[in-house]
């Protein structure tokens, strides 16, 4: 038997006595937690990042919202191939498939290459028009397009990061995630005011510093992972000699991560339409949608945590034949993902004023602001659980469902909503098409959970009885 084969069977083994015997419960906090950590980390960055643009102007924070749409389909590329990948490794390792977990994991490196090239060139021919088609305010122009030209020509280092850091999730190194993922993040808040003010003999670079600080954590945060895997994770030979990235693979990774990247960038998409209906009634609007997606990460990102966490046990245990361990890992997720969610609500609707003053707010901020961050909350229990449901679905094979979801959630229900809402001229009105959406899009999850029940869950594991 080859040596590398027997460095597999042996970590294998390892990752049997974790992912097919450790209980539930404990094995989802040890997968999750340090994730849920990271990412909470990478919201504040997010946050202290707006907070930071917002005290050059209000403009300029309005700028950066503007840009969010490119920023989601970027990352939904990147995490849509990475789930794909997640899904697709975790179960070959689940099934001792070894050699096909190795090829799973070059090719997404080789599709981040690729993603990377695509973002090049959109911030070298794309940003200007992008900017020009929203607003004619020059000084909104003027700060998005240096602020998102250097987000999408440096875009290398958060598609790298991306690849390496699921790779370690994969194998149930989370913990090195933490490390990555939090190292970049504090990067980030460190520099941010130093590039942005020009504190310590470094220049005033405004907007571009916090593009400048974004970006470099990102690519810290990348060759931290790709030491990592070098360093501890035996599990995956990610050795290039003789690569060849084959369609058979990458039709694999996407058939599970397209519906992943359609969901994100469909955000983008609600976003980018969201903002054309808030610019009617004033930039103002646009800053405070801006900023309540900034807020409301602080609590969605530790339920993404959860979910990265579940998404290798899922697969896994799948793979591995064991239904009891699947449905307790679903369940346990759901519950706390809503009490996480929960604690999202208490805080949004005790403190809101409180939430906005960070950012600077006038008063005609906080009269817009205030009421929107009530209303929209309402709905995060419910978000809570469609999240988890449709990373279930994703680890399960059954991505189209999470998709479907997603597209009815966001181009269906919302932007129909929010535009005939907007009609009646209260723009308070228009934050009432998110609930209105999550209603319908958990309506949707619980009869996609009733299918998937019956079509996969019910049926894990009769290969192995038979």
């Amino acid at each position: 038997m080859r040596k590398e084969t027997a460095v597999h069977n042996n970590a294998s083994q390892i990752k049997e006595n974790k992912m097919g015997i450790q209980p539930i419960n404990s094995l989802l906090v040890s997968m999750s937690l340090p994730m849920m950590i990271s990412m909470l980390v990478q919201a504040l960055y997010n946050i202290v990042d707006s907070i930071y643009v917002a005290r050059i102007e209000e403009k300029a924070l309005t700028a950066v919202s503007l840009a969010f749409p490119v920023q989601n389909i970027m990352i939904a590329m990147a995490m849509g191939t990475c789930v794909g990948m997640n899904a697709l490794l975790s179960r070959h390792l689940g099934e001792k498939e070894f050699e096909k977990a190795d090829s799973v994991a070059k090719t997404t490196m080789f599709l981040a290459v690729c993603h990377y090239l695509i973002f090049l060139l959109l911030g070298c021919f794309f940003v200007r028009p992008f900017y020009y088609g929203q607003t004619t305010d020059q000084t909104i122009i003027r700060y998005g397009i240096e602020y998102l030209r250097i987000i999408c020509t440096c875009s290398f280092g958060i598609f790298l990061q991306a690849v390496f850091e699921r790779i370690l999730q994969s194998t149930g190194k989370t913990f090195y995630t933490m490390i990555t993922q939090g190292t970049g993040a504090l990067i980030n808040i460190v520099l941010d005011p130093i590039l942005i003010f020009g504190y310590f003999g470094f220049p005033a670079m405004g907007v571009k510093g916090a593009a400048v600080a974004t970006v470099f954590g990102q690519c810290v945060a990348a060759v931290l992972a790709v030491c990592f895997n070098l360093a501890v994770n035996h599990e995956v030979n990610l050795g290039l000699k003789g690569f060849k990235p084959r369609l058979a693979v990458i039709r694999q990774i996407y058939f599970i991560g397209i519906p992943t990247i359609i969901m994100q960038a469909i955000s983008g998409i609600m976003n980018f339409g969201m903002n054309q209906i808030l610019m009617t009634f004033s930039d103002t609007a646009t800053a405070v949608f801006g900023v309540y997606y900034k807020l409301q990460s602080f609590i969605f990102m530790p339920v993404f945590g959860l979910n990265n966490g579940m998404v290798p046990i899922i697969a896994y245990n799948y793979g591995a034949g064991s239904r009891s361990r699947v449905v307790k890992t679903i369940k346990l997720g759901v519950m706390y993902s809503v009490c996480i969610m929960l604690l999202g609500v208490l805080i949004m609707q005790c403190l809101p004023e409180k939430l906005l003053l960070l950012f600077e707010a006038s008063d005609t901020m906080l009269s817009i602001g205030i009421p929107a961050l009530r209303i929209i909350s309402i709905h995060f229990a419910l978000a809570g659980f469609c999240i988890v449901m449709s990373t279930a679905f994703q680890s399960l094979g059954y991505a189209w469902c999470s998709m479907i979801n997603s597209i009815c959630r966001q181009v269906v229900v919302i932007l129909p909503a929010a535009w005939l809402l907007s009609l009646s001229g209260r723009l308070e009105l228009i934050w009432w098409s998110f609930p209105i959406a999550e209603f319908v899009s958990a309506a949707l999850q619980v009869s996609f959970l009733v299918l998937v029940c019956k079509k996969v869950i019910m049926h894990i594991g009769e290969d192995q009885e038979n």
